[in-house]
């Protein structure tokens, strides 16, 4: 690294140690959200605080770089074979602990295991995984698709499987552009399904439904689901409209860009005698970004596709990183890589799809026609965003945090902001998810004694994000229901 990149600070693939500490696990974890994620490095003689170099004494660098290989390699479960080496700065010497993505993921403290030692990036910090985030990244590395995953617990009868091939049938013929591509619109049948993995047959010969057949029916809407909002002013302070959308897949997106196309503005112009109406920002673009959505979308997060339309953007946010491989460029080049393969088959036969990876770059070109700013790319490891701004401005518009993907349209949040020390964030993520957490729980969470957990459990109380109840040995905190 230069001095110049070492100024920069730490990122989501860069973090820094004065020194190596005796107890390992001070940075092992942040050795597991590398290879859980996309790689980084450690760097071992430069100052967190203040980024100086301070380097390693030279009489020590060799017996460190065996001490930091020999910790990573017997604390990790699967084994993480490190490149440590040695770099000079101004001429001190730093040694850097260099780590791969992982092929054999989810990779976890072993001390911990697989329940409490899996560990991710997240903007720069390292959290700890809760089991969907784990199951993800299961299935990310050994190549399955979680839409394609068989469901037990659902029955499906003939007549069912009957009525989603021509209900899909019916959404290919009207989304054909030609007669020609109606032509060419087949009968779908229980044996391309299973073909397709919306279907799965068990050992006993019996057909069960999969999790791309539950979606596309629109029978788990806890997990299927688009939220959409519209914001007075940039932030999420003030809510103007929202609406929640489950059902059939094909009808949630269907339904989230008729909310979009309502809620912008509509303009219009001559073409020849006829007056042409033109939206501020392209339709089809708007349209393709919610089917990438969909289609990339990590269904075994607890969150959902969310669509925001704020004064100056549209943010589309999907639970899910990018996958392994892909990059912003390589997208904006038409690089495409599908998280739920069994959906896109189904997508890709109703006509909802034109040709893969041809959206972002065609909604680069048409935003560049209505004169706007490009679309901006946000990889938050966790879930992706596009903005798509709708005015011209020079201004540069900070993006949010992860937490917000995390924040239902509920509008129970206080002035809409978000808690912005990460410990507040962890805790009201939790909270979130399981309903309520106790001091007990906020140390395990973090890591830290009692007096502290009770001093920010206090603060949150006071900032109006929690709520106190019980009292003694049964006090427990909720989130509070303070507009």
């Amino acid at each position: 690294m230069t001095i110049k990149e070492i100024l920069a600070g730490e990122s989501r693939n860069v973090e820094f140690k004065v020194q190596r500490l005796d107890k390992s696990i001070k940075y092992m974890k942040s050795v597991v959200a590398f290879a859980n994620g996309k790689g980084g490095r450690i760097l071992f003689g430069v100052d967190d605080k203040t980024r100086d170099v301070v380097g390693i004494p030279e009489e020590e660098v060799f017996q460190e770089i065996d001490a930091i290989t020999n910790a990573i390699s017997d604390s990790c479960e699967p084994a993480i074979i490190p490149d440590v080496y040695l770099q000079t700065i101004d001429g001190k010497t730093i040694i850097v602990a260099e780590i791969g993505a992982g092929r054999q993921k989810p990779y976890y403290i072993k001390a911990d295991g697989m329940e409490k030692g899996v560990y991710i990036r997240v903007s720069g910090t390292t959290r700890l995984a809760d089991r969907e985030i784990s199951r993800e990244l299961y299935y990310e590395c050994d190549g399955r698709s979680y839409d394609s995953v068989m469901r037990t617990d659902f029955e499906v009868s003939d007549e069912d499987i009957q009525n989603l091939c021509r209900q899909m049938k019916e959404v290919a013929l009207a989304n054909s552009k030609s007669d020609i591509q109606r032509e060419a619109v087949k009968d779908v049948t229980k044996n391309v399904l299973l073909s397709w993995g919306i279907l799965k047959k068990s050992d006993g010969g019996k057909i069960y439904p999969t999790n791309a057949y539950v979606y596309l029916t629109g029978q788990d809407s806890f997990h299927s689901r688009i939220q959409c909002g519209v914001f007075k002013g940039t932030t999420r302070s003030v809510f103007v409209d929202k609406r929640d959308y489950d059902g059939p897949l094909w009808e949630q997106v269907d339904n989230a860009l008729k909310f979009v196309l309502r809620n912008i503005c509509l303009g219009s112009r001559l073409e020849g005698v006829y007056r042409q109406d033109i939206y501020e920002l392209p339709p089809d673009g708007i349209r393709e970004l919610l089917i990438n959505a969909v289609m990339n979308c990590s269904f075994i997060q607890a969150s959902h596709i969310q669509v925001a339309l704020y004064d100056d953007r549209l943010e589309i946010t999907s639970p899910g990183g990018l996958l392994p491989g892909v990059t912003i460029e390589l997208m904006k080049e038409g690089f495409s890589k599908i998280r739920n393969r069994a959906l896109a088959n189904a997508f890709a036969y109703m006509n909802l799809v034109e040709a893969w990876g041809s959206g972002i770059p065609k909604l680069l070109q048409a935003m560049s026609e209505y004169g706007l700013r490009e679309p901006e790319f946000i990889d938050m490891e966790v879930a992706f965003r596009i903005n798509l701004y709708r005015k011209r401005s020079n201004e540069q518009i900070s993006t949010h945090g992860i937490d917000l993907l995390q924040q239902d349209f509920d509008g129970t949040k206080d002035a809409g902001k978000v808690p912005i020390n990460e410990q507040e964030q962890r805790i009201y993520e939790f909270v979130l998810k399981y309903g309520a957490i106790t001091t007990a729980q906020v140390m395990e969470l973090l890591g830290i004694k009692q007096r502290r957990a009770r001093n920010i459990l206090a603060k949150m109380v006071s900032d109006h994000w929690l709520k106190k109840e019980g009292a003694s040995r049964s006090t427990v905190y909720t989130i509070t229901t303070k507009a």
